[in-house]
């Protein structure tokens, strides 16, 4: 069709409609000979179910955020790259992008309640300890735990239902805590119940799995940031994978420039008193803490990195349990530490207990070797008498306060302390 049109062309008398017609020929011969253009396809993250952890679900923290990962609105560092690779599953913590309109993005982390390799051992434990082989369903397997069946019969979250789980939040729980774990658990719709109604057996096994494994997304989501807490703010879940607002860890600011250490430390006890004394009336305390424990965003503003070591006191309504929690032990109770571990006393942790860990572990690597010789010699004094419980003089508030005094005219107001800059120009309280 094309040649016979082209070979009427120079019949055509007028010229503007010999032009027309050659155009017209010219196209209708492109079109016959050429291929159409293939479409851009864009670079696709492939995720496997395996890295996500949703292979294990229900045994799992949950699926709130696997949308973000699949519309590629949630980023790891590494897809910045051309090689557009996952990182390695065996990794504990990732760093990310997050977005909510794909065209501002902020920093979040990444991480995993507990390591690949003890996911991995727990997985194996209960195949072989309740169904007697190495490869099983996992749901299936929990599903028929007496402790589940009990979690499926029950209206509300009981004491009972989470004796000898080694969480410290549940070393010594109340039912006034409990309740609020139900109220707040962001992992289903929110009903604002104290009881299960609105729990599916789906969900009631994700929160018990959870606060077997590691009872850090929990404390987030009880307590959360907007409230005043000091915890990053919980994002949402994704198989065994958690996503938080992202924080640099305290390691990173041992080296500091003095005024910098001084404000963290400042910053340290203000949260210790805050966890210890607020209006809600519970005293938190830590098992332990490591360099890893805390952390600051970018504002300079320090918060509570993991809080997997924080156990919790009622101290409105006190203990349902005490030491007879040590009698009651399942396979939810040895998912990720030994079977045989002994639970901390409730009646043993003291007020000066968190304070202690602080003043042995992180405030001498923070302040040590910073400051003029007469100021460093009262700070290392104190350190040294709070190390070793302190003494019998005075309690953890009055100690707090007399380090605060010394490190208080040490540090600056400038732009490195975004979180109270410029306020720390015009008020006392900075």
């Amino acid at each position: 069709m094309g040649r016979w049109i082209c070979c009427l062309c120079p019949r055509v008398a007028d010229p503007l409609m010999l032009l027309l017609v050659l155009a017209l020929g010219c196209n209708l011969s492109t079109a016959a000979t050429t291929s159409p253009p293939v479409p851009h396809v864009k670079p696709s993250y492939s995720f496997g179910r395996t890295f996500l952890g949703l292979d294990k679900c229900n045994a799992c923290i949950g699926t709130s955020i696997c949308k973000k990962f699949f519309k590629e609105e949630i980023r790891f560092d590494t897809w910045l790259s051309s090689h557009l690779k996952l990182p390695p599953s065996s990794l504990l913590s990732y760093s990310g992008n997050y977005t909510d309109d794909a065209k501002s993005w902020r920093l979040v982390d990444i991480t995993r309640l507990t390591s690949k390799y003890q996911h991995d051992r727990a997985d194996k434990r209960i195949c072989t300890s309740l169904l007697k082989s190495r490869a099983c369903s996992l749901e299936r397997a929990l599903r028929r735990t007496p402790r589940f069946q009990k979690w499926l019969r029950a209206k509300r979250l009981t004491p009972d239902l989470v004796q000898g789980l080694p969480s410290p939040l549940l070393r010594c729980p109340s039912q006034r805590l409990l309740d609020r774990i139900v109220r707040r658990y962001a992992e289903v719709p929110d009903a604002g119940s104290i009881y299960m109604d609105h729990l599916t057996d789906r969900d009631k096994l994700r929160l018990l799995y959870t606060l077997a494994v590691n009872s850090h997304p929990i404390l987030l989501q009880i307590f959360p940031d907007v409230e005043g807490w000091p915890f990053p703010r919980y994002l949402g879940s994704c198989g065994r994978l958690v996503v938080s607002a992202s924080t640099r860890p305290l390691r990173d600011f041992f080296g500091a420039a003095p005024e910098v250490a001084a404000d963290l430390a400042l910053q340290l006890l203000d949260v210790l008193r805050s966890m210890a004394t607020n209006d809600l009336n519970y005293f938190f305390y830590f098992t332990r803490v490591d360099a890893g424990t805390f952390g600051v965003f970018s504002n300079g503003h320090l918060f509570i990195r993991d809080a997997s070591t924080l156990g919790i006191i009622d101290k409105e309504e006190g203990s349902q349990l005490m030491d007879e929690q040590q009698e009651h032990k399942d396979i939810f109770s040895c998912l990720t530490v030994d079977c045989q571990s002994a639970f901390v006393s409730c009646d043993s942790i003291r007020e000066t207990h968190s304070l202690v860990l602080v003043c042995q572990d992180l405030l001498p690597k923070l302040l040590r070797g910073r400051f003029p010789p007469p100021v460093q010699e009262s700070i290392d004094a104190f350190l040294q008498r709070c190390a070793h419980g302190l003494g019998t003089g005075g309690g953890a508030g009055e100690a707090a306060a007399e380090l605060a005094a010394i490190l208080r005219p040490l540090r600056s107001c400038d732009s490195r302390f975004a979180y109270r800059y410029p306020d720390c120009r015009y008020s006392d309280k900075y």
